[in-house]
C-alpha cells in the first residue's frame, strides 16, 4: 500500500501531544508501563523522559518531533505491517519514522520483550 501526499501531510501535522495519550492507553490496557513506553521511544528518538514531557508541552508536530530527534541507527531493522503499511517500504521518510514509532508501540502492547522491541543483538 502506497501512502499519498495527503496522507503524508496529515501525519506531519499530527502533534506528539495528541497521539501520546493514545499510545499510553494502548500499552497500559495490555499491562505495560509508561516507563516501558518511554524506553522504546527513547531508543528510537534519543529523547529521554524529561525531553518527551517538554515536547508534549510545546505541542510539537511529528514533523518537528522527528526533525530534532536522533533516530537510532538500527531503526531500519523495524519491519512489518502497521496501519496497513509495510514500514520498510514506506517512501516518505517522516511517515516511515512515525510508523516505526507506531510499530514499536504495537509490539509493546502485544507483549513483546523490550530487548526484542529495541532490536538488541
Amino acid at each position: 500500500m502506497k501512502s499519498t501526499r495527503s496522507h503524508d501531510e496529515q501525519i506531519a501535522q499530527l502533534t506528539y501531544a495528541e497521539i501520546y495519550p493514545h499510545y499510553l492507553a494502548k500499552i497500559e490496557k495490555k499491562g505495560r508501563t509508561k516507563e516501558e513506553l518511554h524506553q522504546v521511544i527513547e531508543w528510537l528518538t534519543g529523547y529521554n523522559e524529561k525531553k518527551l514531557n517538554k515536547l508534549s508541552e510545546e505541542n510539537m508536530t511529528f514533523a518537528q518531533f522527528f526533525q530534532h530527534a536522533t533516530l537510532n541507527p538500527n531503526a531500519h531493522l523495524i519491519t512489518g505491517v502497521i496501519c496497513g503499511y509495510r514500514v520498510e517500504e514506506i517512501e516518505n521518510p517522516l511517515t516511515q519514522q512515525v510508523r516505526y514509532l507506531d510499530k514499536l508501540v504495537d509490539e509493546l502492547a502485544k507483549g513483546r520483550k523490550i530487548v526484542k522491541i529495541i532490536r538488541v543483538k
